[in-house]
């Protein structure tokens, strides 16, 4: 069976916990794995499709294939036949013949899955309009490293609650066993389908779901404190009236305020300051934000190994593989276990 990471829950708890103790271990030793090194007949090669433009996601798959010994190729939105000339599922029939795996930052959620349907490789979900979970777990990464824990904790996303980045903060967050909270305007709030799933998780895991307008009571005493671009590509042209929507869900010195005094500051990048976040609060002592973009090669590193070595493990013995037990998964458990603390009111 191929594994895949089209959202965040493609990963169990348990899976996920693993994945963030392998990215802490190869942080702490990149060049340990050479997942992509081949078997004596030179590097494998890994699709990196782009629709969209990208800083982070572009540079740190690149790096982090190269650093497993693999050479990533980069494919624009307009140097393939891929969704013009050429159905996804025939894309992926010819992929899967010449690349170890198939990286796509795109915009249709249904598009991956096709892909994804239709390959016998892995494919991972770079972005979409619906999920950023390659960006999740380099938040909890960041998380943990400077928490020392998951489980218990309770992160708020504040602004756009009806984007990507709300839905996947829903998912990964409750998948860690974390208190998730979102707030945003009437509106721009999660679709009802993703919260259900996102409480669905949070019944295994002990965390819980908040979504709310209240932007204060969303902020008092969290541990975490996160939010996205209010004005994202293709929307320029509503910049004004956005602007003005969710001036009362601004991450700055007053939702710090109300936060836990050691909370934590998190953004995805490209920030705006002045708009969802404010010079003090992402240039501030409580800041991760850099560790946060650093992350990104990380954990995308732990991924693309976890992908394929529990695809052949699952593959040799024609069922899903539980959670290998290594060392630095049982640290990344032991730092993210039953819930230490009640949810943050």
């Amino acid at each position: 069976m191929t594994r895949h990471f089209l959202l965040d829950t493609d990963l169990s708890p348990a899976e996920q916990a693993e994945v963030l103790a392998l990215a802490a271990a190869l942080k702490k030793e990149p060049y340990s794995r050479s997942t992509f090194a081949g078997s004596g007949a030179g590097r494998q090669t890994v699709a990196v499709i782009f629709d969209k433009t990208s800083t982070r996601t572009r540079v740190s798959f690149a790096t982090g294939i190269a650093d497993l010994g693999g050479a990533p190729l980069i494919i624009g939105a307009g140097d393939s036949q891929l969704g013009h000339k050429e159905s996804i599922a025939d894309t992926a029939k010819v992929l899967e013949r010449m690349v170890a795996g198939i990286v796509w930052r795109t915009y249709a959620q249904a598009g991956l899955e096709e892909m994804a349907a239709h390959s016998s490789v892995p494919v991972i979900n770079a972005l979409s309009d619906d999920y950023h979970p390659c960006q999740l777990l380099a938040d909890l990464l960041t998380i943990q490293e400077h928490k020392g824990t998951l489980a218990g904790l309770t992160m708020t996303y504040l602004g756009d609650a009806a984007n990507n980045m709300a839905n996947s903060y829903l998912l990964a967050g409750v998948t860690a066993g974390m208190h998730v909270r979102v707030a945003g305007p009437q509106g721009y709030l999660p679709d009802t389908a993703v919260v259900a799933a996102a409480k669905t998780r949070a019944a295994e895991t002990g965390g819980s779901v908040l979504i709310t307008t209240d932007a204060a009571a969303a902020c008092a005493g969290a541990d975490v404190l996160a939010t996205d671009t209010w004005v994202s590509m293709g929307q320029e042209d509503e910049k004004a009236a956005r602007l003005e929507l969710f001036k009362d869900y601004a991450l700055d010195d007053d939702a710090l305020e109300k936060a836990a005094p050691d909370a934590i500051v998190l953004h995805c990048l490209p920030a705006y300051r002045g708009y969802e976040i404010s010079a003090s609060a992402i240039d501030g002592p409580q800041s991760v934000v850099w560790d946060e973009a650093e992350n990104r090669l990380h954990a995308q590193k732990a991924l693309l190994v976890w992908l394929v070595e529990q695809s052949a493990r699952e593959a040799a013995t024609g069922a899903p593989a539980p959670a290998v037990a290594t060392e630095a998964a049982a640290a990344g458990a032991e730092a993210s276990g039953p819930a230490a603390r009640a949810p943050a009111q």
